[in-house]
């Protein structure tokens, strides 16, 4: 089976979601991944179909609005919008919701999270819910986890998880063994690459020092059935040509790696 490759519309910010099928379509790519923000196009199932079809780029996977800046996008209950993120991803026939884990001050959310994930799942049984690896953050010298109980949803264990490579580099953790702590749960890739200085790059695959071709050739091996998004940072783009470019070089990087299958050892 081919891997497809996503374009999340979070990687032509600070552009609309609109513009992200526009870009995939012309670029290539294979589908998109919705980041549910502020973008009333990015919350409306229609709008999202009508684009789908205009442009004949799927919608493959659906972020669900758990960033700090989308805490009230939808409803303030990060349960209700776990479950919209769900509906919306049931009506684009989109099999993956990614999901943060719960902020330490979401006391309630994260003492429920991993039970409230398992009802949700029986609700909504055609999506996988693929919790998403974070990061420690750094300010004044200091070291903090803002993620209950942990940034590693492995320390947990869930049934899918998605893997961010970026956030991997800003963890200063090997992506290849958290691919490995992720074993058969492994269900969808955050493609974006780091320089492991401690802070979230989101690069062009390739521009840092993580591990992405080595974990691409990895994944055929490894039993991977589900997508890898990119989700690269161009907001400094200079211009829609800059941008287009970035993304271009991208979905080649990926898609060359991808090609290149290597065994996996057995952890």
């Amino acid at each position: 089976m081919t891997t497809r490759v996503l374009l999340s519309s979070s990687s032509v910010f600070p552009e609309p979601t609109a513009a992200a099928f526009e870009l995939a379509a012309a670029l290539g790519y294979d589908g998109v991944e919705v980041m549910v923000w502020t973008d009333a196009v990015s919350q409306d199932a229609g709008a999202l179909r009508g684009l789908a079809k205009h442009y004949g780029v799927p919608v493959l996977s659906v972020h669900s609005p758990c960033l700090l800046v989308t805490q009230r996008v939808w409803s303030p209950d990060p349960w209700e919008r776990l479950r919209r993120s769900a509906v919306l991803a049931e009506a684009l026939e989109a099999p993956t919701v990614v999901v943060h884990p719960p902020f330490t001050w979401q006391r309630d959310y994260a003492r429920s999270f991993g039970e409230g994930l398992g009802k949700l799942g029986a609700d909504h049984p055609g999506i996988r819910f693929a919790v998403e690896n974070m990061y420690p953050v750094r300010m004044a010298g200091r070291r903090f986890v803002p993620y209950q109980p942990s940034w590693d949803p492995t320390d947990t264990g869930y049934d899918a998880y998605t893997l961010d490579v970026s956030h991997c580099a800003a963890a200063q953790t090997d992506a290849l063994v958290m691919a490995d702590r992720m074993g058969s749960g492994l269900a969808h890739v955050h493609l974006g690459d780091g320089t492991g200085e401690g802070r979230d790059e989101h690069l062009v695959p390739g521009r840092g020092t993580q591990p992405c071709a080595e974990l691409l050739g990895s994944l055929a091996g490894r039993g991977f059935t589900g997508s890898v998004a990119l989700e690269v940072s161009t907001r400094r783009a200079r211009s829609r040509a800059d941008r287009e470019n970035d993304l271009r070089t991208a979905l080649a990087y990926t898609r060359r790696h991808l090609s290149t299958s290597v065994d996996v050892p057995t952890p």
